[in-house]
């Protein structure tokens, strides 16, 4: 009986040779000498005797036995040799009473490899067993900044907690996320029964996953799936769903999982797609056009918020731009709790047909509400989201930040201007560093101080008073009830704060074109980009930011400001140009060459005329917390051995 399954198991072998060297790949199996002679091991741990999951036994330790198995850990060697008797006496054990005598591996970068029991292993493998029960040595690298390195620290720390080994990543800090969305924190050590209905649904979920046609999916690991999974069916729940739920879930969300996996996965939209005649259009001048509802979700009243003020702006502008054809509404929804999911549920079923949400907090609600109701057209304002169902909307503001940097730069008599900062957000480094770069433009000796509002125990007015700074850059907009001056780019002296400039959101003129955009055809046209999120980011071109210059300003730097603003609208002048030089004089950038827009979404270092820093997720303030792990720069949410701020 055991001649047979190796005669069966000896098939897949030569099959899997057969096909790796037709694709030019290695056709044996991996050998870990091999591979750490091109590595460096900082240390060795034992972490003693447990089941280790067999998709991951993917080599053998030594160059001893490694050409007997191909890269599959099939057999390969002739049926009448010791080998093949050895191997098929452990089938017929397996068979007859099970495989219990342990292995011994190497586990290195959550991949194991075969000091002793190859045919254990490969004889397990062919009868599809889930795990097998081993003696692991953990052999540690060196730490660095290598992305794969990064997530293997991370899970070391995961199994610390939880002694789970069989869940994997492709992202940096989805360990973390994967604790957050359990409710569990960095402290806590997992029981037994925590660690047992975890296994179960991971258990459940990866059958899920596989049916649908998970393994296919490139660059998207299981692991990857269900921290998505998650994020919108809360664990609490998740973990006691039956097979049948998770598979109509799994569905519901396949397309946003098939994303996960596209390194180019954002489409940006730089500027608004021109209007083009088309049939639709036409009819729509001839046919009355439908009366549009518009739903606006905040998560704060507007004279309580300044960012939701500037949108409530932009909602009033509506009315004049399209008077009776579009209907608006305000909803207020508390991103913490569920009622934001009834808010967007409601919305949804009471008939409006575009909802635009505010706050990247409400993403969640927003996938949910999208997934269930693909007819409703639903916006988040955010930026460099990668979701298909849901399109995000933000503005170029690193384009006029670098005009009142000019500014500041020309204005300062102590080569120092102040900068606040609220959060460590995509596009927040980049905002800082155009600021910087138009300082440095107009005064090549000048130093930015970087300031942020929103860290623990730390008073930004005293810092710039003691750095002796008197120009400063504050937030772009305030509410009618806030009488304080301290916003856009201001002078501070003996005899109070003189307002020069201000950067503006005008959201109005940005509503009003994504509108006109659905009306005509072309939001829709967009659909036909496949595995692709949208992301609308638009600026100084689309007439959705401006600076404002105020009469304080001297005549020929207001010229030189509205010069500059027609250079870059036109895009004959790019903020972001090389060379950019981060604080320790590397080089990111060479002399004229231009930052790519995906690079200046995600960047997150700063320029060498910047004194300051971004902080991690444990500087900020308690309330800054949510939405920094939500959509905030790596630099941010997780610590890379920098120093925090003060």
């Amino acid at each position: 009986m055991g001649y047979e399954e190796y005669t069966r198991a000896q098939k897949l072998g030569i099959k899997a040779y057969k096909s790796a060297i037709s694709r030019g790949k290695y056709p044996y199996l991996p050998v870990l000498d091999e591979i750490l002679s091109h590595a460096e091991v900082e240390y060795e741990v034992h972490l003693g005797i447990s089941d280790i999951p067999l998709n991951q036994v993917v080599g053998t330790s030594t160059f001893g036995r490694t050409q007997a198995f191909a890269s599959n850990f099939m057999p390969l060697l002739g049926d009448n040799s010791e080998f093949a008797t050895k191997w098929a006496n452990l089938s017929t054990a397996q068979l007859e009473e099970g495989i219990h005598d342990a292995v011994k591996v190497y586990e290195y970068m959550n991949k194991y490899y075969v000091v002793e029991g190859n045919k254990r292993v490969s004889v397990l493998k062919f009868f599809n067993a889930t795990t097998i029960l081993a003696d692991v040595t953990r052999k540690v690298p060196k730490r660095s900044d290598d992305p794969e390195n990064r997530i293997y620290y991370e899970y070391m720390d995961f199994y610390e907690l939880t002694q789970i080994n069989y869940i994997r990543f492709s992202k940096i800090g989805s360990y973390a996320k994967l604790l957050t969305a359990t409710d569990k924190n960095a402290e806590d050590e997992w029981t037994n029964e925590e660690r047992l209905d975890f296994s179960s649904f991971y258990a459940e979920f990866s059958k899920a996953f596989i049916e649908r046609g998970g393994l296919d999916l490139q660059n998207v690991t299981i692991g990857d799936a269900l921290l998505l999974y998650l994020t919108l069916y809360p664990y609490k729940e998740a973990k006691d769903s039956i097979l049948s739920e998770i598979r109509t879930n799994i569905d519901k969300i396949w397309s946003e999982i098939a994303l996960l996996g596209e390194d180019d996965s954002v489409e940006l939209s730089m500027d608004p797609v021109e209007n083009k005649t088309t049939m639709s259009s036409v009819l729509n001048k001839i046919i009355a056009p439908k009366r549009r509802r518009v739903a606006f979700v905040y998560d704060k009243e507007p004279e309580s918020s300044d960012w939701i003020y500037g949108h409530e702006l932009g909602r009033l502008h509506l009315a004049e731009a399209f008077g009776n054809n579009v209907e608006t509404q305000v909803f207020l929804a508390d991103p913490s709790s569920d009622s934001a999911e009834e808010v967007l549920e409601t919305i949804c079923n009471d008939g409006f047909d575009i909802v635009f949400t505010v706050t990247p907090k409400l993403i969640k609600s927003c996938l949910k509400a999208a997934i269930a109701h693909p007819d409703v057209i639903i916006l988040n304002c955010a930026l460099n989201s990668s979701f298909n169902t849901v399109r995000t909307y933000y503005t170029r503001m690193y384009e006029a930040k670098f005009l009142t940097g000019m500014i500041a730069g020309a204005m300062c008599t102590n080569d120092k201007v102040g900068y606040m900062a609220d959060y460590p957000l995509y596009g927040a480094a980049a905002t800082i560093n155009a600021f910087a770069l138009g300082a440095k433009m107009v005064n090549p000796d000048v130093k930015v101080y970087l300031a942020w509002t929103t860290v623990k125990d730390f008073d930004v007015d005293q810092y710039f008073k003691e750095q002796d700074i008197t120009y400063i850059s504050a937030q772009d907009m305030i509410t009618p009830q806030n009488n304080i001056r301290q916003f856009g780019l201001y002078e501070e002296s003996e005899f109070g704060k003189k307002n020069l400039a201000m950067s503006i959101y005008n959201w109005g003129e940005f509503y009003e074109k994504l509108i006109k955009s659905i009306l005509h055809g072309s939001y829709q046209a967009e659909e036909s980009v496949e595995n692709k999120a949208i992301n609308y980011w638009w600026g100084l071109s689309a007439g959705v930011i401006d600076v404002i210059c105020s009469n304080n300003l001297p005549a020929g730097t207001v010229k030189l400001v509205e010069l500059m603003k027609k250079t870059i609208s036109s895009g004959d002048f790019h903020p972001l140009t090389g060379p950019l030089v981060d604080q320790e004089g590397h080089i990111h950038y060479e002399d004229c060459e231009e930052m790519k827009p995906e690079d200046i979404m995600r960047m997150d270092w700063l320029v060498d005329n910047v004194v300051g820093s971004i902080p991690t997720i444990d500087d900020l303030k308690d309330e800054a917390q949510p939405v920094v792990m939500l959509r905030g720069l790596y630099s941010a949410t997780a610590d890379k051995g920098g120093n925090s701020l003060p």
